[in-house]
């Protein structure tokens, strides 16, 4: 851990999970505890994915995707959270062979989402977490606000499969399910042993990940009710580890 890093005791239980199984869940009332929330800030928060757009570099050609992009880079000693030129988002093939390999040109996370202190709060305390695994002084922080639609056909939350995102931590953090069954996420060792199989069901709910060590999959939504719009909103959060260690 960080000479300079003060863990709470919550903090402290997923940091050790991370290091002895590489992955941990955190329940939506112990990260609201944590992070003094309620619904309503939870509510607040995501009335941002009304305002994500159309991602058009689906290779599958499917159209029930939707997201911005974002990137910070954080030093988790001070809590200096710092907003990046915004810039195209890319992963190589080797980690994502449906649309690996190409620039994807995203619109930005608005100031309204890059300002809210819910988020803040979430990116420094993770932040922290990481450090207390590996030790990283410097974190570029991916950010990908993303609602998977469902209608008449199948959403496909991690249509690439079992995969890894190509970066140091991954965190999964549910805002809303709406009209969906579906959406089950599971982790994997190396050799494949599945860790954990869970869905995320309660705004807060948050899965995390050593992105070295595991692989993560989410399986596709249904709409329960074809004829009502039906989603499940998430915040991707990628850790990369960035030069700078203790």
């Amino acid at each position: 851990m960080s000479r300079n890093t003060v863990l709470d005791e919550k903090e402290h239980e997923i940091s050790q999970q991370l290091t002895e199984v590489g992955e941990s869940l955190v329940r939506a009332d112990e990260l609201s505890a944590v992070l003094g929330v309620d619904a309503a800030d939870w509510a607040r928060f995501g009335k941002n994915w009304d305002d994500l757009l159309l991602d058009t570099f689906m290779a599958d050609g499917g159209t029930y995707r939707y997201r911005r992009y974002g990137q910070f880079e954080l030093h988790p000693d001070t809590g200096e959270l710092v907003a990046l030129p915004h810039e195209p988002y890319r992963q190589e093939r080797y980690y994502n062979r449906l649309n690996g390999g190409v620039d994807r040109v995203y619109e930005p996370i608005t100031d309204a989402f890059a300002g809210d202190p819910l988020l803040r709060d979430v990116l420094v305390r993770l932040g922290r977490v990481f450090t207390a695994v590996d030790n990283t002084r410097r974190w570029l922080i991916k950010l990908h606000p993303v609602r998977i639609i469902a209608g008449e056909e199948m959403g496909k939350p991690a249509p690439e499969g079992r995969h890894r995102d190509g970066v140091t931590f991954v965190g999964s953090l549910l805002i809303d399910r709406l009209n969906i069954t579906g959406g089950e996420s599971s982790t994997y060792d190396e050799d494949g042993k599945r860790l954990r199989t869970v869905t995320l069901t309660e705004p807060g709910e948050l899965l995390l990940n050593d992105d070295q060590r595991t692989y993560h999959a989410v399986t596709p939504i249904e709409a329960i009710d074809k004829n009502q719009p039906a989603h499940r909103d998430v915040l991707v959060l990628n850790y990369a580890a960035l030069p700078g260690r203790a």
